[in-house]
């Protein structure tokens, strides 16, 4: 592939692609766990936070080919980030107005974003690593416009919350989705539990509707759950 050829455009195309419908979950990870934050932390956790997803999926990206290689990787990935998803469906409420359980909060959002982006970075750096077709401008590329994406989107999904809390049990399933889809895919799955289709898909729509069910719940009993922000 000769830069800027046809077929090097293409693949640029590809990964464009990839990362305005992949980025959108790695936003509303990071929307959700700012949307919890005081106001003036908000902005803060959602930069660093974007920083810290984007510098593990640069690193992720460079070890892409030794990463093909481990069994069992996105079967470990996938069952990590079914917590990650119930700590975003069920959150606890810290106390905004003490400083030292806001700098708590703070950097506990810090590691739910970055955690839960190299749990879901695993999958998406192979989906752009394989459109690069090995050209290391291309896979820098495709970082770079990510950046923005996650940012901007981020934002955007914190002051959808403050009007609609339901958000938070939506991308919690969203998360739950995404692990479960992980899980099925890794070949020791598929070798010593099922390898079946229809089975994987009814796995994944179950493991939804149940990370979505608690987060509703959650938003129902109002102190235990998602609580609606003023803007600010």
């Amino acid at each position: 592939m000769e830069l800027f050829s046809s077929a090097w455009w293409a693949a640029l195309a590809a990964i464009i692609l990839i990362d305005l419908v992949l980025a959108g979950d790695n936003a509303l990870v990071i929307g959700i766990a700012a949307s919890r934050l005081r106001p003036d932390l908000r902005r803060k956790a959602i930069i660093f936070g974007s920083i810290g997803a984007i510098a593990v999926r640069t690193a992720m990206t460079l070890i892409v080919v030794w990463l093909l290689k481990i069994p069992g990787l996105l079967l470990i990935g996938g069952l990590l980030l079914l917590p990650i998803a119930y700590k975003l469906a069920v959150p606890k409420i810290e106390d905004g107005g003490n400083e030292h359980a806001a700098a708590d909060s703070f950097w506990g959002a810090m590691k739910t974003i970055v955690i839960a982006d190299a749990l879901m970075g695993v999958d998406n750096v192979l989906a752009v690593g394989g459109a690069a077709g090995g050209r290391w401008e291309l896979v820098i590329l495709g970082l770079l416009i990510s950046i923005p994406l996650v940012v901007y989107g981020s934002s955007f999904v914190t002051k959808l919350m403050d009007r609609w809390p339901v958000i938070a049990a939506i991308g919690a399933a969203i998360l739950a989705l995404t692990g479960v889809g992980m899980l099925v895919k890794d070949p020791l799955f598929d070798a010593y539990v099922f390898d079946n289709v229809t089975l994987d898909r009814v796995l994944q729509g179950v493991a939804a509707l149940v990370m979505f069910l608690l987060g509703w719940r959650a938003l129902k009993r109002g102190g235990d759950g998602p609580q609606p922000k003023a803007a600010g």
